[in-house]
């Protein structure tokens, strides 16, 4: 098989060259801003829902305070004196608040920490085109 000959000037195949590598240039720009765009949405739901998991655990735990405690209070009463009671049902009740808001905090992190911040698909994109572009020059 005969290798296609070229036609174009050595000018020509320059120019082709540097109008294609700007156009793919601005196209990887733009790549790169739409997936920033996309991890930054993203990043802020996750930032947005460990503020809301803080506070609903702790709204929740003001909310179920008084109940639990006032309950828990006549609940011990009847096994201890109600001086004892009266601390006690307070911190039963804050320690299991505090770990079920503890745990929502853990999620929403764990979460983030997921959520790399690196452009993967332009990485990629610009590995392809550097290819590409050896190819071309050669």
């Amino acid at each position: 098989m005969q290798p296609v000959k070229d036609e174009r000037s050595l000018g020509q195949i320059l120019k082709d060259l540097t109008s294609e590598t700007s156009t793919l240039l601005r196209q990887e720009v733009d790549l790169a801003k739409t997936e920033m765009s996309e991890k930054a949405t993203r990043i802020g739901s996750n930032v947005g829902s460990l503020a809301v998991g803080g506070a609903v655990a702790f709204l929740g735990s003001l909310a179920l305070l008084f109940a639990l405690i006032y309950g828990l209070t006549s609940l011990l009463d009847q096994f201890m004196s109600l001086r004892v009671a009266v601390w006690l049902a307070p911190l039963a009740v804050g320690l299991v608040l505090a770990a079920v808001g503890y745990s929502m905090i853990q999620k929403a992190r764990e979460s983030l920490r997921h959520e790399g911040i690196a452009p993967k698909k332009t990485t990629e994109s610009l590995q392809e085109n550097k290819e590409w572009l050896k190819t071309r020059m050669h």
